[in-house]
């Protein structure tokens, strides 16, 4: 359901990250200051400081976020939102005392992943498997809703809870998603626009730039 994360900011001053979409949610916990919040799925690229300290997360697969945080994915788009506005306050307190007593980055991963797999009662939609396939395939949503036997509305609706985003969103973000990957395997920019499915070179920057907000080039280097 989620994979742990960590990253270490060693030299003052506070700097700032590029994050860009990537259809997932994150809770974050940042060794310094305490602070245990939740980053939702971003529709495009956000700056986000980067204080010195240590930093670990647990990063929900894509459409499992619900079943980890409890409320629809589309909730929390574009947000960060603290964590006990999701969790019951005495889990939450539970999870900082843990996370403040580790040692190391490995100690604190263990004890995020540890406290996000407690509370998990249910699965994620059974169709999110179908809907990111075909989604990232590039599929219309009306051939996604006559595969999966939903309506269009359904799948609509489908979507923003699981992920955050509609079909047609989510779409554009995975195969962003899949450029950044290849372009960051060493794929020249012409292959990628064409493997990916964009309409030629230029239409990959356009997509890149509105997702974002710099070229490729940038994201890869």
């Amino acid at each position: 359901m989620t994979r742990v994360w960590a990253r270490r900011v060693d030299t003052p001053p506070a700097g700032v990250a590029r994050v860009v979409p990537d259809a997932c949610a994150d809770i974050i916990w940042h060794r310094a200051t305490g602070a245990l919040f939740v980053a939702g799925p971003d529709t495009a690229a956000r700056l986000a400081s980067t204080a010195p300290g240590e930093m670990v997360g647990a990063r929900f697969r894509s459409g499992h976020a619900p079943a980890g945080l409890g409320v629809p994915a589309d909730v929390l788009r574009d947000q960060q939102v603290p964590l006990d506005a999701l969790w019951e306050a005495g889990r939450v307190a539970r999870l900082a005392e843990g996370l403040h007593g580790t040692t190391s980055a490995a100690e604190a991963q263990d004890v995020l992943a540890a406290s996000v797999l407690d509370g998990v009662r249910t699965g994620p939609d059974p169709a999110v498997p179908a809907l990111l396939a075909l989604a990232g395939a590039g599929r219309r949503v009306s051939a996604m809703a006559e595969e999966i036997g939903l309506t269009e509305r359904q799948v609509h609706r489908r979507c923003l809870a699981a992920f955050g985003y509609g079909a047609k969103v989510l779409a554009r973000v995975l195969r962003f998603q899949n450029a950044l990957r290849l372009a960051r395997q060493g794929t020249g920019l012409a292959d990628v626009a064409h493997r990916c499915g964009y309409a030629d070179q230029a239409h990959l920057s356009r997509e890149v730039r509105a997702l974002a907000g710099v070229p490729l080039t940038a994201l890869v280097g």
